[in-house]
């Protein structure tokens, strides 16, 4: 029971982080610096703006894929196992998916241009990508 209540309350703050600081730029907020700039960034497609011709079809396939995932993290016991890992996973997932019904579009604001220039991101996907990689280190030895 403890777990359970441990990924909810990870995931609805994590999902309530990110919904906030994307209210901010979506209300005009921006900062920049000689090599990252926080500005307000509506990315239609993926990462890289890839599959942005998809268009309205792109959040239903989003929606698929995040419902699959949150299927395999219920059937593997990952919930109750990993359940701040999971709970992150899943909460930024839906975050960006949120967004995508409300502005038909990711909110994006981060973006790296020092030396080179890196996709524009937000706190989601950063939750994202650490939530993978702490899953991965996890469950390396329940192979």
């Amino acid at each position: 029971m403890r777990s359970i209540f441990l990924f909810l309350g990870i995931g609805s703050g994590v999902f309530l982080i990110d919904q906030g600081i994307k209210e901010l730029f979506l209300q005009g907020y921006e900062w920049q610096s000689r090599c990252i700039s926080l500005q307000l960034h509506l990315n239609r497609g993926v990462a890289f703006s890839m599959f942005a011709f998809l268009g309205e079809y792109l959040k239903w396939i989003q929606a698929l894929l995040i419902s699959a995932m949150a299927y395999y993290l219920f059937a593997k016991n990952l919930i109750r196992v990993h359940p701040i890992s999971s709970g992150a996973l899943l909460a930024a997932a839906i975050s960006n998916l949120y967004d995508r019904f409300s502005t038909a579009a990711v909110v994006d604001y981060i973006y790296w241009h020092c030396g080179f220039d890196f996709a524009i991101f937000n706190f989601a996907d950063l939750t994202i990508d650490l939530s993978l990689i702490a899953l991965y280190i996890l469950t390396l030895g329940e192979l």
